[in-house]
């Protein structure tokens, strides 16, 4: 049984009480209450390692909760699950180590995410006491993220030099450093990044390993914020990148000024200053972002600025060779990112296992479709059935295999939606890519076969859905039609994919499987 204390705070008694009764069946130790103004008092008296809060909680908000708990240094270490979005109540973008689940989440699901909490926790507690001893020690990047390590050097108020790590693809590696000194960041680099600018970018790096070692500070003092408002700038950020992604420029595409430099505004924001001065020299967006002072996610987000103002165009990012990244599916960025999410399964093998992409319809022909436009795309080998024109037979069958990089691929998985299946649902979604669901231009009919398992899929932690609708020769769909009959929907979860002959789908495909990358 665990000794761990689980600490429920939800305004919605039957659902608290379900929660409350399985995680006790499960041997967990637990308190529930009904507003923010109890949980806060047991929080304080009792000092629980995970709390459970609802998002709208009465009294006293979700968010408020956290931020009084976590500036208490009895209880700062402690880790929260919120029941519901941001949207819903004052929930703050997310400090390190907090997870979101939709308010609806099935409470096995709460379960499996508890226990994650609480195994992380338990690593981070068996590195506390090396760091407070000034020891050296080491770790992987898949078991503890840049943001955990840092909070908890920060609390720990330790000296030293933290390395980090970086597993890119080919076993090609990246490395960065953070310098400490009483638990506060004063220097780092990460190529040719430095300060505060390569905090941000080594706090998204999630495959590789790390190593802190004790030592005297020493060098500029590059960084003056505080180390838990830096951390928590750099989570905001990372969270609008992740929001935004697909609006903003690749960093393998070409960049160029569309006006002269006369034209352009006398007075302006010193990022924006920033960005156009680079934009003299460098040729690809990636050079941009390297050559500017201000953090990554700022420089994209000002470049598509500046192009949507008209003052810059983006080129088409170049490719890797077809017989390396399958069939110019992926830049290679996407390729060390996907290796990154595979090496992340398995901790850090120069090898990453496949990875896999759920594919879900409604019924097996439009599956059937699906894959013989996939054969089309150099590097996709289908499954036997598939390729003699079958429809899937089976539940988690194979449909196809997209080599990546010529080391490992993307695996494509038939999960049926029938809901006699439905217990397989949250095991097959557990660490996947994605899940695309297929449908035909009878959009009103297919996605109500699907609406179950939409439902449970979309609300796994980290989920991410995309929506293909494959239309027959000649057909059209209006935004209407699609905002009538996809009510599920963003748009930025949709693809129409035509079923002509004489349209080459690589093109559309890999606008699809660019969303996919992590």
């Amino acid at each position: 049984m665990s000794t761990d204390l689980i600490l429920i705070a939800d305004g919605n008694v039957n659902r608290g009480q379900r929660v409350f009764q399985a995680l006790e069946a499960a041997g967990h130790i637990c308190r529930v209450v009904q507003h923010g103004s109890a949980a806060l008092e047991v929080a304080l008296s009792e000092q629980p390692t995970v709390v459970i809060a609802q998002a709208d909680l009465p009294l006293v908000d979700a968010g408020k909760l956290a931020e009084i708990i976590r500036a208490n240094p009895r209880t700062r270490s402690a880790r929260f699950l919120f029941l519901g979005r941001e949207s819903q109540g004052g929930v703050p973008a997310g400090g390190v180590g907090d997870t979101f689940l939709d308010a609806k989440a099935d409470v096995d699901e709460v379960i499996d995410t508890v226990e994650v909490l609480i195994d992380r926790q338990i690593r981070i507690e068996s590195l506390e006491g090396r760091a407070s001893e000034d020891q050296e020690f080491e770790g992987s990047l898949s078991d503890l993220r840049p943001p955990e390590i840092l909070q908890m050097l920060h609390a720990r108020r330790v000296t030293g030099r933290l390395i980090l790590t970086l597993s890119n693809a080919e076993g090609s590696s990246q490395r960065g450093f953070l310098m400490l000194e009483g638990g506060d960041v004063y220097a780092a680099e990460a190529g040719p990044a430095r300060a505060e600018k390569a905090v941000f970018r080594m706090l998204e790096w999630e495959a590789g390993v790390f190593r802190f070692e004790p030592s005297e500070p020493g060098g500029t003092r590059e960084i003056r914020t505080p180390t838990r408002s830096l951390l928590a700038e750099g989570l905001r950020q990372l969270e609008e990148w992740k929001r935004l992604g697909l609006q903003l420029p690749s960093l393998e595409s070409p960049v160029e000024l569309r006006v002269d430099r006369s034209a352009l505004p006398h007075i302006v924001h010193p990022l924006t200053q920033d960005v156009l001065v680079q934009l003299e020299t460098a040729s690809r967006v990636s050079d941009v972002v390297d050559q500017c002072e201000h953090p990554d996610y700022q420089v994209l987000r000002t470049l598509r600025t500046l192009e949507e103002r008209g003052f810059v165009s983006f080129g088409r990012a170049s490719l890797a060779p077809s017989d390396r990244l399958g069939g110019e599916l992926f830049t290679e960025s996407q390729v060390r990112r996907l290796r990154g999410f595979a090496q992340g399964v398995e901790g850090s093998s120069l090898r990453p296992p496949d990875a896999k992409l759920l594919i879900v319809a409604a019924n097996g022909a439009v599956v059937s479709e699906f894959a013989q436009m996939m054969e089309k795309v150099p590097g996709t080998e289908l499954a036997p059935r598939l390729e003699r024109g079958d429809v899937p037979a089976g539940a988690l069958e194979p449909i196809a295999r997209l080599d990546v990089d010529g080391e490992f691929a993307i695996e494509l998985i038939h999960v049926p939606a029938a809901e006699a299946f439905s217990p397989l649902w949250s095991f097959a979604g557990h660490r996947a890519l994605g899940t695309i669901f297929l449908l035909d231009s009878q959009m009103g009919a297919t996605d109500e076969g699907l609406t179950a398992a939409t439902e449970v899929f979309t609300k796994q932690p980290g989920a991410r859905t995309f929506h293909v609708v494959l239309l027959g020769e000649g057909e059209r769909l209006s935004p209407d039609e699609l905002r009538e009959n996809l009510s599920l929907l963003d748009e930025a979860s949709l693809f129409l994919l035509p079923k002509e002959e004489s349209k080459d789908p690589n093109s559309l495909l890999r606008s699809l499987f660019s969303r996919i990358v992590p």
